[in-house]
């Protein structure tokens, strides 16, 4: 499974190609989907262009990208679009269009009440384990460990050199074990909890990761939430750019040109 990250709390400073309004985030998504992705996890955006929980702002965004693509849409619910638990869970359920998977960082406080509350609303959850934190350990001890839809394993290491043993050690935080079905699919390579793993970088670590998710056969994503940069430091003129350049790097495909 290839992923594709289209905007995340990236702002104007970092430059036009990053979507924010929901026809930008439409545009990029079709455009993503066309190279390759076939997932899409998306930051929803107030005029002002703040992270928002709102249902205002959420179903714009996800009707917005479901009228040009067909594959399944996921939206953030970090702390930092509502800090309160009780805000943010009563958010999520005031929303009346739902996506197919919400991520929840589980280090942040009210990581298992909001993941409780999507998954009451049938939304399937995306555990966010960022390495660095204590998200690993508190999973672990987690009921709801075995119910989510998969976990991101989050490297927030951004050293090219040391990315990769990052990685690495997070996996081995999560207990992964490797599994038997072909890579690339989301469900093999390493498994946490019995769940699928998808592991990605950010950042100068963004590129290193994904080589290694590919040898791992993991799920991965990429796009200008994780970095604006192609492998040999130019500046990416799209997500979709980064898609078709992930795919190769993966190894699961070759260069259109």
């Amino acid at each position: 499974m290839m992923q594709a990250c289209l905007n995340g709390t990236r702002g104007a400073g970092d430059g036009a190609v990053v979507p924010r309004t929901p026809a930008e985030l439409a545009e990029a998504a079709e455009r993503a989907v066309a190279a390759g992705a076939t997932d899409l996890h998306v930051h929803p955006r107030t005029p002002c262009g703040h992270d928002s929980l709102s249902p205002r702002v959420v179903g714009p965004a996800l009707e917005a990208i479901r009228a040009r693509v067909t594959v399944p849409v996921g939206v953030t619910t970090g702390a930092w679009a509502e800090p309160e638990p009780a805000a943010r869970v009563a958010r999520i359920r005031s929303w009346t269009v739902l996506p197919d998977h919400a991520s929840v960082n589980w280090h942040e406080p009210g990581a298992e009440e909001v993941a409780a509350a999507l998954l009451g609303l049938g939304v399937g959850v995306e555990a966010g384990v960022w390495s660095g934190t204590d998200g690993a350990a508190r999973l672990a001890r987690s009921p709801l460990a075995p119910k989510v839809l998969r976990v991101l394993a989050e490297v927030m290491d951004p050293d090219p050199g040391t990315a990769e043993d990052t990685a690495k050690a997070l996996l081995a935080e999560l207990g992964a074990s490797p599994g038997h079905t072909r890579p690339g699919d989301g469900t093999g390579g390493p498994r946490a909890h019995g769940r699928p793993v998808l592991l990605h970088g950010e950042d100068g670590g963004a590129w290193p990761v994904l080589r290694l998710a590919g040898r791992l056969g993991l799920a991965t994503r990429i796009g200008l939430e994780d970095t604006l940069l192609l492998p040999d430091g130019r500046p990416a003129d799209s997500n979709a750019q980064l898609v078709e350049e992930a795919l190769y790097q993966y190894g699961c495909a070759q260069r259109s040109s």
